[in-house]
């Protein structure tokens, strides 16, 4: 009995090998498609588009969000404390004895009220901004993920105007940076988008 042999029990049978300069029989001309090992099976084609699951959004892209949130919750707070202060600059300099006369003392409190108003007024800015981030962090695309990136840079530059508020800003936004710039958080914001 040889190996080919159709009455030996232990030998298989061999397939037919296609003569040389032949290309074997191409799946669906004749002959069905063996599966392979290891590797899924793809959806039958119809024509269209095969419809993708939708990605869930990762805990570190999750995480980020909450973190635009916080931050922009302390700017406001931020603000209103500083405009809340705009009173006590006042009396801070009419309690001093520096020898002001009543015309300086004025400008040094205006010059004072001016400098709250400003911090209190780019922190405004600044949540605004973080807003408009925080809006479209569900939906955008990589650009969001780099405004989000550079906005809590800034932030953590703003914070430090900011002391005692600005030190959980400064904290949050480096929270942000590092969960924005985590290769998970990244793929999902370049997820395709119909």
């Amino acid at each position: 009995m040889s190996f080919g042999d159709p009455n030996n029990p232990y030998g298989q049978q061999q397939p037919a090998q296609p003569g040389y300069g032949q290309q074997p029989a191409q799946p669906g001309y004749g002959q069905p498609a063996q599966p392979g090992y290891g590797y899924p099976q793809a959806p039958a084609y119809d024509g269209g588009y095969a419809a993708a699951a939708p990605m869930e959004m990762p805990s570190g892209a999750k995480a980020g969000r909450i973190f635009v949130w916080v931050i922009i919750a302390l700017q406001l707070v931020f603000a209103i404390y500083a405009f809340s202060q705009m009173g006590a600059v006042e009396e801070a300099v009419n309690q001093t004895n520096s020898g002001l006369s009543g015309t300086d003392a004025e400008l040094a409190s205006d010059i004072g009220k001016g400098v709250i108003a400003i911090f209190a007024v780019f922190a405004l800015v600044f949540a605004a901004l973080g807003l408009v981030i925080a809006l479209k962090w569900a939906k955008g695309g990589s650009s969001v993920r780099t405004c989000a990136i550079v906005w809590a840079a800034f932030a953590i530059v703003g914070g430090i105007f900011q002391i005692p508020i600005g030190l959980g800003t400064m904290l949050f936004a480096i929270l942000l940076i590092v969960f924005a710039a985590k290769g998970d958080t990244a793929a999902w914001f370049k997820r395709p988008r119909h």
